[in-house]
């Protein structure tokens, strides 16, 4: 279960608010937790992969791992693994929409037109 209260800091700098974990905190948790859902298995794996890679994986058998963070650091770190997951959302509609196009013949472009 995604729960909202992570997301509470603890910045009190005279920084600006930040208006995302403001929105997310806003949400129902039935919301997110739909969100969290949706996301494809690829998508989990790219993401998770990531997220180990900015902790660091220890494989657990051999080591005892602990990581130590910070609130503010850790909702940073969460924010950045969404905003990765929103981005790998529309490469992957992006990626089934051009399979679309180019599977069905009479939708069919010409890659050169697909230029952005």
């Amino acid at each position: 279960m995604f729960n909202p209260e992570f997301l509470t800091t603890d910045s009190n700098d005279g920084q600006a608010a930040n208006s995302l974990i403001q929105y997310l905190q806003e949400q129902s948790p039935d919301t997110l937790q739909r969100v969290a859902k949706s996301a494809s298995n690829d998508i989990q794996d790219i993401i998770r992969h990531n997220v180990q890679g900015l902790l660091g994986m220890l494989p657990g058998e051999h080591f005892e791992v602990k990581v130590t963070a910070n609130r503010d650091n850790l909702a940073n770190m969460l924010a950045s693994a969404m905003m990765t997951g929103y981005f790998l959302r529309q490469m992957e509609q992006r990626k089934e929409l051009e399979e679309t196009l180019f599977a069905d013949e009479q939708m069919a472009v010409d890659s050169d037109d697909l230029r952005l």
